[in-house]
């Protein structure tokens, strides 16, 4: 089967945790030119900017428990001080926040998530991305619309992969990861080279710490609970919902593509 880039600008593909959402994603990222932001991504790559700043103060002590938010930007900035080249202090800022809650375990308010976000989507000119964990709230979809219309741009549609809880957890138990490069891989239906090393960089892949079968569960709940009301919001405000099946009778990378070539075409959007 072959496609030529299409004149979607934006997709969004949802589902939940382990449901097959990265297959998907590859084929809109080699089939139909669009690039993947991965919401996992950002966070990572702004706390590597905190981190490579070499600051070693205790950022705890930014956080105003009482008020359950962090003390004005100008203060923080005031306290560091020079520490910090102005022309990166608003990307380090991002990263000390984004580090503030994750290594704290607390959940990350939309409001952090939503500049995150849209500091890497302006990065593309806010088209010709494949979203991938974003938006996970009412809230955050409802920003997302709000920046698409601002800057004249749209999501043309939802793909949301749709697998069942059980198959899903055997999936995952088997999902492999390259700490390294990130590439994606199954003992059973994508293996890595001799059962462990990435087939793109050599390093030898892992198991995620949260892929535990008490871990996805509180996942899957999640999705219920938060996702599933946002696909609910995005359609009721007009965005077409593409469904793809994720627990393929076969699973090859034709399959992968035909399912979501099919959901495209039944959708009318091919």
């Amino acid at each position: 089967m072959s496609l030529s880039p299409s004149n979607f600008e934006n997709i969004l593909v949802m589902g939940k945790s382990g449901a097959g959402k990265q297959p998907r994603i590859d084929v809109f990222t080699s089939d139909f030119g669009l690039a993947q932001l991965s919401t996992g991504n950002i966070f990572r790559s702004f706390m590597k900017i905190f981190n490579d700043s070499g600051y070693k103060g205790d950022i705890n002590k930014f956080y105003n428990n009482a008020k359950n938010e962090f003390i004005e930007d100008k203060k923080i900035k005031e306290t560091i001080g020079s520490s910090i080249d102005d022309s990166d202090f608003d990307d380090f800022l991002l990263g000390l926040k984004a580090h503030y809650y994750v290594s704290n375990g607390k959940y990350v308010p939309d409001s952090l998530t939503n500049m995150l976000f849209e500091s890497y989507f302006s990065r593309s000119g806010y088209k010709g991305m494949v979203l991938d964990g974003y938006p996970r709230t009412v809230s955050q979809a409802e920003y997302l619309l709000k920046l698409t219309s601002e800057k004249e741009t749209k999501i043309d549609a939802i793909v949301l992969v749709e697998n069942e809880d059980d198959a899903i957890i055997k999936r995952t138990l088997g999902r492999r990861i390259c700490p390294s490069c990130g590439a994606v891989f199954h003992l059973e239906f994508k293996p890595p080279i001799d059962g462990k090393f990435c087939s793109k960089c050599g390093t030898e892949v892992i198991l995620r710490s949260d892929d535990t079968e008490e871990k996805l569960r509180t996942r899957l709940q999640e999705f219920r609970d938060k996702t599933m009301p946002t696909i609910q919001f995005l359609v009721e405000k007009g965005i077409p919902l593409v469904k793809a099946e994720g627990n393929l009778p076969v699973f090859t990378e034709e399959a992968v593509k035909l399912s979501v070539v099919e959901g495209l075409q039944r959708s009318g959007l091919l």
